[in-house]
């Protein structure tokens, strides 16, 4: 027997590497900017634009009362059984992101995930306390003292405020915005205001300050989805291998006549070193890629600082790596994007809107459901009169109490009682659904109390609106 003890099968876990991306200025590093900015003010100031939804709401114009089951939207106001509003919404959002995507790849990653904006927020933070990207490997590297105690504490506290504001703006769009953060301030609002902003608090900074580009890698399953939205004719950023290689450090002057063939590349790593996910471009599309294109930015900077041309790292599309290669130029921009499946995406897409959009204009202020009370189906009256009652809903989707009529057509005779009411009129508060009870009645004699069923419409009128509704139903008489 052998006294060797078998080895231990390989780790398949790697502890995370810190990536610290180097500060890099271009076209698409502002404007990564100017989105992070629009997103974050869309996001932190929405709650508090006023809108003036009356006596009975906050006036808020984007408004989720989870309360009374709707969602607001400056004038539109979307109720519970008008959840495909909202499903139609998210058709639209995952065609957009098909669209954008087999147009520009990831460009939704790149520049507008949330995930993204607040990491690039989190970054600018870390860049302020620490310093750019040398600067923050030599804090990493070295002890524990003073000075990076203290910047680390710094930026910590910066991203837990940033964090507190982000979970703070979130819970703003389910109340009055005003009142809810002098409650918050005061310790007067409710323990789930306070968990949900700890909890979003808390997923935020680890998230944006810790997490960062692990959340893209294994957390967010697009990844992995992208491939089938993209093509050969896909733009994303690319390495022009065919102009860089072989590799090989700059030259002042002209180059020796014996000396080897060198491309553009002079392996400076700037590429690597702004990229925000730590890969590098030069070896191919990678999972990890987001395409925000700073190595587009880092690499022009550096082939204008030698003289050569930009473009070596640049959004490209496989097509025209072929094209290139054969020392043809490659193909215009718009041809790229717009091609079939971009067409038939932004076709799909404008449908739905175009039909979310007729069915909100065309849309009534209130709605209505009745429902025969079935036990008993009818009632006899001493008269000999034949009664039947119903459940009538009405919803009231104005922003003000209103008054409905209710009627009956379909045949002669019936007549119309409104129970804890004397007349045929019924007022609905604002913003609410009421519940009420109606008598139907088929004097003796008449076709309804005679025969088994009669088909009959229950109509409702807004009094003030004159606008009207009516759902089909059937009155139960004896059947002689």
């Amino acid at each position: 027997m052998s006294d060797s003890t078998p080895e231990a099968p390989p780790s398949l876990y790697s502890a995370r590497e810190p990536i610290f991306p180097r500060r890099v200025n271009g076209k698409f590093r502002n404007l990564k900017w100017v989105i992070m900015i629009v997103t974050l003010g869309i996001y932190y100031v929405t709650p508090w634009i006023r809108w003036d939804r009356g006596p009975s709401l906050p006036d808020q114009a984007v408004l989720i009362d989870l309360g009374g089951r709707r969602f607001f939207f400056f004038m539109i106001e979307i109720w519970p059984h008008e959840f495909y509003f909202i499903a139609g919404l998210l058709v639209m959002a995952g065609l957009g992101l098909f669209l954008f995507t087999s147009a520009l790849g990831r460009v939704w990653c790149g520049y507008a995930c949330p995930q993204t904006v607040w990491t690039d927020l989190f970054i600018l933070v870390e860049r302020w306390v620490e310093g750019d990207r040398n600067a923050r490997i030599r804090l990493h590297r070295q002890g524990w003292d003073l000075e990076k105690a203290r910047k680390r504490a710094v930026k910590w506290v910066a991203w837990f405020l940033i964090g507190l504001a982000t979970g703070g703006a979130w819970v703003f769009y389910f109340t009055d915005a005003p009142t809810l953060m002098r409650d918050l301030v005061t310790g007067q609002a409710h323990p789930v205001a306070y968990t949900t902003m700890l909890i979003l608090t808390m997923t935020t900074f680890v998230f944006g300050g810790f997490a960062r580009e692990q959340i893209c890698i294994y957390a967010c399953p697009w990844p992995r989805i992208q491939a089938a939205m993209l093509d050969e004719d896909s733009l994303v950023v690319g390495y022009r291998e065919w102009r860089g290689e072989p590799r090989g450090k700059a030259h002042k002057g002209p180059m020796a006549e014996d000396a080897p063939a060198q491309g553009d590349c002079i392996d400076c790593m700037a590429c690597v070193n702004v990229c925000p996910m730590g890969i590098d471009i030069r070896n191919g599309q990678q999972l990890e890629c987001i395409t925000c294109a700073l190595c587009i930015d880092a690499c022009d900077d550096v082939m204008a600082k030698i003289g050569k041309p930009r473009g070596l790292i640049d959004y490209m599309a496989l097509t025209d790596e072929v094209r290139e290669r054969a020392g043809q130029p490659p193909k215009p921009v718009w041809q790229h994007v717009f091609r079939a499946r971009t067409i038939l995406y932004t076709a799909l897409w404008s449908l739905v809107g175009i039909g979310l959009v007729v069915a909100l204009f065309l849309r009534s202020d209130f709605d209505i459901s009745v429902a025969p009370v079935r036990n008993p189906t009818f009632v006899t009256l001493k008269d000999g009169s034949i009664r039947n009652t119903y459940d009538l809903r009405i919803r009231n989707k104005h922003g003000e109490d209103r008054e409905f009529r209710v009627a009956v057509t379909g045949t002669d005779g019936l007549l119309v009682t409104l129970e804890r009411s004397e007349t045929d009129v019924v007022t609905v508060p604002a913003d609410e659904l009421l519940i009420q009870r109606v008598y139907l009645t088929a004097p003796n004699g008449t076709p309804a109390a005679i025969a088994e069923r009669s088909e009959i419409r229950m109509w409702v009128e807004d009094v003030a609106g004159q606008e009207r509704a009516y759902k089909d139903t059937l009155f139960n008489g004896k059947g002689e």
